[in-house]
């Protein structure tokens, strides 16, 4: 089965790509649904034949009916059927890392772990769902983020708390796993060498890889920890909540305050968007704080991260503001310099493949991520094999 649709959906978009995994994974198309449940939602699809083939605003209620526009969106391409559907998962909870063959046993464990995310599994679940309402039958595999961060040294991988806490599953997971995959298959592991990763977007983290396998992580039991983010705090003071829910706050409404009013959004008091807020910096003192923070904890995280490594050889940016923002880059790489990086201001503005000076003894580089290609690959090599037995 060659022909592999790939789906990421989460609470307020769906991005969805169509791939011949005969071979090397051709696109074929990918497009998206964007501002699901929200004003101004809108469908774009791009084939790579004919280019963009649909694009207009339109309101989409919920994950169900996103997926089903996408679908009918592909139909009306006239673009070939999917034989099989590969999805991205952010958890897998405990129990489950590797690509796994959707089946009752799967989605059961699946709802069982919807505590674990959250903000990103029921909207998974939901799309696993329709999926099953649209092509009865057609096998479905789940690819999750944390496969990449299984492995971590226990050092790593403990939290600092009592082993009967460890036991309930609450550990460093890590995430963007697909990602730092992408990153890894694109470059080379011996390429990469002592490698830190910073996926960087309005989600937001940093591996240390070494041989290609994950070292260290900035996220741990949940996407909310880490570095600061578009939304989110990352990384804070245990205090600061125990704090707040003793003047009144409840779960629920610190669950609101780490993951949806914080981050680059909670300092600036406008906007997550980094694009907008480095407009902004020059006569907004909260839009320069705002970027300087979120430079200030990637500064901080690389230093940690290459630490662990005893060095470091390669530093990659990746993700929305990683491959686009080369403001954000320079501010991040300038004080880099006694770890060996260097970079080139004409490379740096035009994000070239390698953005390091030639003599740098750190490489720095600007990677575009390819999450759904790496979702593709596994979902058509699980199916085949399975197929084969």
């Amino acid at each position: 089965m060659t022909t592999v649709l790939v789906l990421n959906i989460g609470s307020s978009s769906l991005k969805f790509a169509l791939f011949d995994c005969a071979g090397e994974e051709t696109r074929l198309a990918e497009g998206a649904v964007e501002a699901i449940a929200q004003d101004g939602g809108r469908l774009w699809l791009r084939s790579a034949a004919d280019g963009v083939v649909s694009d207009r605003m339109q309101t989409v209620a919920d994950p169900a009916a996103a997926i089903a526009l996408a679908l009918a969106a592909l139909a009306s391409a006239r673009l070939a059927t999917p034989e099989s559907v590969g999805h991205r998962l952010v958890h897998g909870g405990p129990s489950h890392h590797a690509p796994t063959r959707v089946d009752a046993a799967l989605l059961a464990a699946l709802h069982d772990a919807v505590a674990f995310a959250p903000l990103h599994l029921p909207a998974a679940l939901a799309g696993i769902a329709a999926v099953s309402a649209h092509f009865p039958g057609l096998p479905q595999v789940a690819c999750f983020d944390t496969h990449f961060h299984h492995a971590l040294p226990e050092v790593a991988r403990r939290l600092p708390m009592a082993r009967a806490i460890d036991a309930r599953g609450l550990r460093r997971y890590g995430f963007h796993g697909l990602s730092y995959e992408s990153v890894v298959d694109r470059v080379g592991a011996s390429r990469l060498g002592r490698a830190v990763i910073a996926h960087l977007g309005n989600g937001a983290s940093m591996a240390a890889v070494v041989h290609g396998a994950s070292h260290d992580t900035t996220m741990g039991l949940t996407p909310t920890g880490g570095l600061m983010m578009g939304t989110r705090t990352g990384d804070l003071d245990p205090g600061v909540l125990l704090h707040l829910l003793a003047t009144g706050e409840d779960a629920g409404s610190l669950a609101r305050i780490v993951n949806h009013e914080a981050g680059l959004l909670g300092v600036s008091g406008r906007t997550a968007d980094v694009k907008a807020l480095l407009a902004l910096r020059a006569t907004d003192p909260d839009a320069a704080l705002a970027i300087d923070m979120f430079c200030h904890h990637a500064i901080k995280a690389v230093g940690a991260l290459t630490a662990t490594m005893g060095g470091v050889d390669t530093l990659v940016f990746t993700g929305g503001i990683g491959e686009h923002a080369a403001a954000v880059r320079a501010q991040i790489c300038g004080p880099l310099a006694y770890l060996g990086v260097t970079i080139d201001a004409a490379r740096n503005a035009a994000a070239s493949e390698i953005i390091s000076v030639d003599d740098s003894t750190c490489t720095v580089r600007v990677v575009a991520t390819d999450e759904e290609r790496m979702i593709a690959r596994h979902t058509a090599r699980l199916i085949s094999t399975a197929d084969a037995s």
